[in-house]
């Protein structure tokens, strides 16, 4: 990760973003108000000490991105590195009960955090794909231990797995992609997950800021011609695909709350 280059756009973020006052869309007026500003009425201490546990963990495993050498990397750096701040892991939340989503998807489970916030709906499905064998049972071990039966953790090389998972039919109502994989990547995999997306649908981007190869994938991203509507947050890009949106695209803070 480019430390200055982060540091170039949280600065350009900070001079672009607007509020409230810039929006003209009652969809987008309503999703700012109920959605980005509104609290999370949820108890997250148990997973917020997960986060702060793995935070300080020095155990290392084999981390084998596809867009790099394997190496040895300790569970603080891939905590550091690869998890939201709390408070965008409750949005996202925050955004499942405003869909009343029923089935979600996360490319990328790294150590399961995001999972986790995201199966606090109860009434959902959380299916979550990851690539990296002891990421993966990291991530497992995290589930079972906060008792988690509506995550499906399925591993292996998301390019095949995630094109045989999105041969069932039924729709996805919220997904979660990291754009850490690189540009590539991340492109084939919103291909591959639009097979399955309907107008209501949501779908965020993790990490857009992170290289300018994750940066060149969410500028792709939000110009698709079945992308309609989008939200920049510096840590992450919201996509949204309802015609009636007309292309309009805004960037906004997310504060803590």
């Amino acid at each position: 990760m480019s430390t200055f280059f982060r540091a170039t756009k949280i600065v350009e973020h900070w001079l672009l973003e607007v509020d409230e006052h810039s929006i003209h869309s009652p969809f987008f007026f309503d999703f700012y108000n109920n959605v980005l500003k509104a609290k999370t009425d949820h108890d997250f201490s148990k997973l917020e000490k997960l986060q702060t546990d793995l935070l300080s963990n020095s155990e290392k495993v084999l981390f084998d991105q596809s867009n790099s050498k394997p190496k040895k990397k300790s569970l603080s750096e891939i905590a550091r590195d690869f998890s939201l701040p709390q408070q965008y892991s409750a949005f996202y939340l925050r955004i499942i009960k405003y869909l009343k989503a029923k089935r979600i998807v996360e490319i990328g489970t790294s150590l399961g955090i995001t999972a986790l916030y995201l199966a606090e709906q109860e009434t959902a499905q959380v299916y979550t794909f990851e690539a990296n064998h002891a990421l993966a049972n990291i991530a497992l071990t995290n589930f079972e231990y906060f008792e988690k039966k509506n995550v499906h953790l399925i591993e292996g090389k998301m390019e095949v797995t995630l094109s045989n998972f999105f041969q069932e039919t039924a729709k996805v109502n919220f997904a979660v992609i990291d754009s850490s994989v690189g540009y590539d990547l991340t492109v084939k995999f919103f291909n591959l997950l639009m097979r399955r997306l309907n107008e209501k649908s949501i779908v965020v981007i993790n990490n857009i800021y992170r290289s300018k190869e994750t940066e060149k994938a969410w500028n792709w991203l939000k110009v698709n011609e079945l992308v309609y509507g989008s939200i920049n947050l510096r840590e992450c890009g919201i996509l949204f695909f309802e015609p009636s949106l007309n292309k309009q695209h805004f960037i906004f803070s997310l504060d803590k709350n």
